[in-house]
């Protein structure tokens, strides 16, 4: 009898532990499946014009989870929710026109190599001003110089539904991979405000101090999860995205128009404002 007591003092026990843990396991569960595992391009594209052409609508495109799922806080609303897109176009040999160069598709955890030509097309939904800051970024965790790289002095950052933003425009040289001995990659900072900052731009790039970024971060990072278009790397940019980036252009994309390859679902702290980042691997 003696030696039962112990082992049913602990089956009750187990049992109440469970009884304690199982609501918060249930909890944690519902918020981890508020992660969708995919998503559709129409979430996106819904808030761009409707297209002219004749003959039925393009379906929407299919979006994967690539991130690692994580779990919303709690009595965190749908409503806060915001998404980015962006498309990584790598440019690569026209096989049909030797010196020219076509621009394609790559994911945004794609690794790239020294020499290869780079150009960044953003978009949102929903209208703001958008700067993006650039670092080194090195195989230690650490990050070198901290530039403001767009806008520049007399460059457009407003953001509307349909208009993209290309960094560097189409008559700017490209960015070419250069990446130092112990570099890992470039940390690009996107940041998303309602109004425009007050920043003293110039012709170059603007030095960000590391107490302005952090300021920044404090104030507006934002909880982000990633999506990529499925069977979206490889395909090449098409006219109506390449005349949509036109810096002083009216064409905007419609919802028949491809989505962004990258799409990031985020949770700001602030309705001002909201800040991620995005990592640009080299591998050698």
């Amino acid at each position: 009898m003696s030696s039962q007591c112990p082992r049913l003092f602990l089956i009750v026990i187990s049992v109440v532990s469970l009884q304690l843990i199982a609501p918060q396991l249930i909890t944690l569960a519902g918020l981890q499946e508020d992660i969708p595992r995919s998503i559709k391009s129409d979430d996106f594209t819904k808030n761009r014009p409707r297209s002219k052409r004749r003959g039925p609508p393009i379906g929407p495109r299919i979006y994967r989870l690539t991130s690692t799922p994580r779990t919303r806080p709690a009595g965190e609303p749908s409503s806060d929710i915001l998404q980015v897109g962006l498309t990584i176009w790598k440019l690569q040999p026209d096989p049909s026109r030797q010196l020219e160069r076509v621009a394609k598709r790559v994911e945004a955890d794609n690794k790239f190599r020294e020499g290869d030509l780079l150009r960044l097309s953003i978009e949102s939904p929903r209208a703001g001003y958008l700067y993006v800051i650039d670092r080194d970024w090195f195989t230690d965790g650490s990050g070198g110089e901290t530039n403001l790289i767009f806008p520049v002095r007399g460059e457009d950052n407003r953001l509307a539904a349909g208009k993209l933003i290309d960094i560097p425009t189409e008559k700017e040289t490209p960015f070419k991979a250069a990446p130092k001995s112990n570099q890992t990659g470039e940390m690009l900072t996107i940041i998303v405000t309602k109004v425009p900052l007050r920043l003293p731009l110039s012709k170059d790039p603007l030095p960000i101090t590391s107490t302005q970024l952090s300021d920044w971060e404090r104030m507006w990072s934002a909880m982000t999860d990633r999506y990529e278009m499925e069977n979206g790397a490889g395909l090449t940019r098409t006219m109506q995205e390449q005349q949509a980036a036109e810096p002083r252009g009216t064409r905007q994309l419609t919802r028949d128009d491809p989505g962004p390859q990258t799409i990031y679902r985020l949770s700001p702290k602030s309705r001002d404002a909201f800040l991620f980042n995005v990592l640009l691997s080299y591998v050698r």
